[in-house]
């Protein structure tokens, strides 16, 4: 009877469980099981280690990943939309100065978590080939005695526009991941491009396999942090590059007032209005409220094995770029 009983802990508890109670001895915790008072503490503990939130609301972790996962896919077709809205169309500034830090070369291997409506990954592919381009016309232009019949020729057999760069989005989300899809056909964008079902706890991805782990807007809504952060990690090669883009805390009490005001009253009612979702909208922004301070955050990056840990404040501190390195 021991084995079946192990099978129903591992099912319930997952990898995080496992890693948690390495090196105990199992069927001594079975002992401690329901029967008597020393297996009521426990479950009491396991049940309160079990809750966290889903904006200010205290949910259970199994019961958060449903909730988000209806967030994500009822907001997926007014994405875009939405952002333009909720930020003036600044996000779309964030997300060129986090391409700006990146500074992507050819080559590069990128891994982009809960990018699913490819905004991180377009803007990667654009990059990394306007750099290829420009290598080669540096090249050509070196070499004085080349035709132009050679020039075209040289451009016409290029194989790899994008000189060997390969992004990879991972999303959670079908619903945000075909959204994706539709955007990179719209836009164009066939080759270096791959897009995965996976959850950013449990990486299905080898070690030391990417140049550069992304996140932009994502790590507030994963349950369990500290194993997103440590999936990165695993992830990357040794010297490999892990940036965040996320909402931070607004140190300026006047700022921090007005964006209050705006997050609270004005975004739900644009979701209602332009998604038909006041709710989803709502928990948004409660998310941006509950994810850690600043300093918490580059304690958790630290903490997961990051090296030169850095904080960038962008827009008056209402968005922050976290980095670090796999040493």
């Amino acid at each position: 009877m021991a084995a079946p009983w192990r099978c129903c802990l591992w099912s319930s508890g997952g990898r995080g469980w496992w890693r948690a109670t390495r090196g105990c001895w199992l069927p001594r915790l079975r002992s401690a099981w329901p029967g008597g008072p020393k297996g009521a503490r426990l479950l009491s503990q396991e049940k309160r280690a079990a809750e966290t939130h889903f904006g200010f609301e205290t949910v259970s972790e199994e019961e958060k990943g449903g909730k988000v996962y209806q967030v994500f896919e009822s907001v997926a077709k007014k994405y875009d939309v939405m952002n333009d809205m909720m930020s003036l169309g600044i996000h779309r500034v964030w997300k060129d100065l986090l391409l700006r830090k990146m500074r992507p070369l050819p080559g590069t291997q990128l891994l982009d978590v809960a990018g699913g409506t490819g905004d991180i990954a377009f803007r990667f592919l654009n990059y990394v080939q306007a750099q290829h381009q420009g290598k080669q016309k540096r090249q050509l232009r070196a070499q004085q005695n080349i035709s132009w019949e050679e020039i075209a020729s040289k451009y016409q057999n290029a194989e790899d526009p994008l000189g060997g760069s390969q992004v990879v989005i991972c999303d959670i989300n079908k619903e945000m991941l075909r959204v994706g899809k539709q955007k990179a056909m719209a836009q164009g964008h066939k080759a270096g491009l791959a897009w995965v079902l996976g959850d950013a706890e449990e990486l299905p991805f080898d070690d030391d396999k990417f140049d550069i782990y992304t996140i932009a807007f994502g790590i507030r809504n994963v349950t369990h942090i500290d194993r997103a952060l440590q999936e990165a990690h695993r992830v990357l090669k040794p010297g490999g590059r892990f940036l965040c883009l996320e909402f931070s805390q607004v140190n300026n009490p006047l700022i921090s007032r007005i964006y209050d005001l705006y997050s609270f009253q004005v975004i739900p009612v644009l979701g209602e209005v332009i998604a038909g979702d006041w709710k989803s909208y709502q928990y948004l922004i409660e998310s941006i409220r509950r994810f850690p301070s600043q300093e918490e955050f580059k304690g958790m990056i630290e903490d997961a094995g990051f090296q030169k840990v850095t904080y960038e404040s962008l827009t008056s501190g209402i968005v922050a770029i976290h980095s670090g390195f796999k040493l």
